[in-house]
């Protein structure tokens, strides 16, 4: 759950910095009342620590879940 919501987070910090690169809009601060208002601040926060728990996903095996048929069970 943990790992979706970081993606989610990490996301909207994409979304913001291409708005920034493309428009020169800061799409967060627009939203909270600037960039120096304190709940811009708490979501660059929350999306940096997003982005540093999603450098962990590069470093995960990747195993892919087996599932089983009623078939697979009785034998």
């Amino acid at each position: 759950m943990l790992d979706k919501i970081s993606l989610a987070l990490v996301i909207v910090g994409a979304l913001n910095w291409g708005s920034i690169g493309l428009f020169q809009f800061d799409l967060v601060a627009w939203i909270f009342g600037g960039q120096g208002a304190i709940l811009s601040r708490i979501v660059y926060t929350l999306v940096a620590l997003a982005g540093i728990w999603c450098i962990s996903l590069l470093f995960r095996d990747t195993e892919t879940a087996v599932t089983h048929t009623d078939d697979d069970i009785r034998n």
